[in-house]
Order: C-alpha cells, then sequence, then structure tokens
C-alpha cells in the first residue's frame, strides 16, 4: 500500500506528512512515526509497508525544516517543543484521539516529551535507538549559547552549499561509515532536492547545522519518561547502535519498557533493518495488544 502525500499550515509552518490510511474496517489506533535528525518521512516506507499489512493507519510527518516541510521565517529557530507542539496540532488536526508513537533517533526524543505531556492519548511509545543525545549539563550553557551567537552572525543558512550526488553519498559515507554503499543509494532521493541540473542541497535547512543554545539535559528528558503510562518499546541497534553512557539510567525511568535489540542493525536500523524493526513492533503491539 502507497501512502498519499499532505500538507498541513501548522504554526504558520507547511507540514508536509505521509498517511497510509489503513483498512476501514481496522480497529487498531493509528500509529505515529517520527523521524530523526537530518532524515524524511519517506525513509520508514520500507517499515511501514510491512505494518500496514494489518489495517493499521500510519501517519508519518516531515518535521519542520525537514524533508518537504517548511522552514521557519527569518529570525526564528528550531527546538524541540517546536516539535512536540507541531505533532501535538497535527493529530489534533486530524482528529486522532489516540495513538501509537513510534520514533526514531531525535524523533525518539520528540515522542518522549510528547508521550510525557499527554499520557492519556499515546496508546503505545517505541523509541527507535531514541533515549536522546549524551547528557549536556547546564555547565555548557554559556559555550554553546556563544556558539550560537557565532553561528547565527550571517543567519546560519550561508552554509547550504550545491552538491552532486556522489559528493551527497560521499558525506553519508562518512556520517554512517558501517552502512553498505548499496543501502546509502537508496536513501539518496528522499535526502536530496535538485536546485539545478546535476546540482543538489539537502533536504533540510542548513539552520539544523548550527548549535542550538539550549543543551540536552538528561535529568528533564528523565522526568518526562517517568510521566508516559503506556507500554513502552526500547529498540537499539546492537553494538554498532549509539548508546549513551546513562542509557539504564534513561530506561528505568520508564515505568512499563521493554527492552529489545537487533544485533548489528546499527543506529540506522529502519534502514538496514527494516523487516526486522516491522517484526518487533508487530511483536510489541501482538504482545500489548495495541
Amino acid at each position: 500500500m502507497h501512502p498519499t502525500s499532505h500538507y498541513l499550515t501548522l504554526r504558520q509552518i507547511s507540514v508536509h506528512y505521509l498517511d497510509w490510511p489503513g483498512t476501514v474496517s481496522s480497529r487498531l489506533v493509528p500509529g505515529v512515526f517520527l523521524h530523526g535528525f537530518g532524515d524524511t518521512a519517506r525513509s520508514w516506507e520500507q517499515v511501514v509497508g510491512y505494518l500496514t499489512q494489518t489495517g493499521r493507519r500510519i501517519i508519518a510527518p516531515d518535521l519542520r525544516g525537514f524533508g518537504r516541510s517548511g522552514w521557519v521565517g527569518a529570525g526564528g529557530y528550531y527546538h524541540f517543543p517546536d516539535y512536540v507542539a507541531d505533532v501535538d496540532g497535527l493529530v489534533r488536526a486530524l482528529g486522532v484521539d489516540r495513538f501509537v508513537l513510534v520514533g526514531h533517533s531525535m524523533g525518539g526524543t520528540v515522542a518522549t516529551l510528547l508521550a510525557g505531556s499527554r499520557p492519556e492519548q499515546v496508546a503505545g511509545l517505541a523509541l527507535l535507538e531514541g533515549l536522546g543525545p549524551p547528557d549536556q549539563g547546564v555547565e555548557q550553557a554559556p559555550d554553546r549559547f556563544r556558539q550560537w551567537l557565532e553561528d547565527l552572525r550571517d543567519d546560519g543558512r550561508s552554509r547550504q552549499r550545491m552538491l552532486t550526488r556522489e559528493e551527497a553519498l560521499r558525506r553519508l559515507e562518512r556520517q554512517h561509515g558501517s552502512l553498505p554503499r548499496g543501502i546509502l543509494e537508496k536513501r539518496l532521493d528522499d535526502l536530496l532536492t535538485e536546485e539545478s541540473p546535476g546540482q543538489y542541497c539537502w533536504h533540510m535547512d542548513p539552520l539544523h547545522r548550527t548549535t542550538s543554545l539550549t543543551p540536552f539535559l538528561a535529568g528533564i528528558y528523565r522526568s518526562f519518561a517517568a510521566r508516559v503510562r503506556c507500554p513502552v518499546l526500547l529498540l537499539d541497534g546492537g553494538e554498532t547502535g549509539f548508546h549513551p553512557p546513562d542509557e539504564a539510567e534513561r530506561a528505568a525511568a520508564f515505568s512499563r519498557a521493554t527492552l529489545r535489540s537487533i544485533p548489528e542493525a546499527g543506529h540506522m536500523m529502519h534502514w538496514t533493518c527494516p523487516w526486522s524493526v516491522a517484526s518487533e513492533l508487530l511483536r510489541f503491539f501482538g504482545e500489548e495488544g495495541l
């Protein structure tokens, strides 16, 4: 089943989302899938392709500043509360009162903040390598603020430059060195925009590459995790995945968490092992009656 593509204006930003409608007879609550940093909603297609066989409706937005969603205007910036508010507004606009929430990497942090803020609406939460980045500590705030000011002297958007597809592929290989080149090639069309013949730029606002003035504080993350009422799946990509030093402490903050692993899947598990990811999600949803 192929998704339909839609746009919705939320808080003055045009948000693009994909919608796999599911079957009319299905009584399963919809799923909302959130991508990670630099990624797009399209990267969920293989995983979702397996899941829609159950008849579940699935919605996957491009978070603001990524993919086909709009960029913030002059003087604006990107913060986690903005992503959370957009997803909250999206499900409200679509009339989705209760849903299962799946987030990869940065999308996992967004999902946790939303599930902790709206625990009555989230029936199940699955975090794919989504326990957040390393704790940055309040003591780092002045240095981050200074770097943020430096980055914004040219508004942060002059960093955008044109690339050939081969240059973009080599950039991905540096970022994801353990992934086969063939997998990265398949993702290029989702991650690039062709600005002129043979010249591309990333499908994201270059402002994302500046330093955020707000440090990530693990204590705040844990406080949101503690408010989550629903069953939680914490799925990692094995030894080659991303594991923050305080991973166990963050996981323990959830009252109903199940920990599972896909060995050798790595951080980009939905790229490398979509069937395994889908299988774990189906298993989780089945065990919890979701």
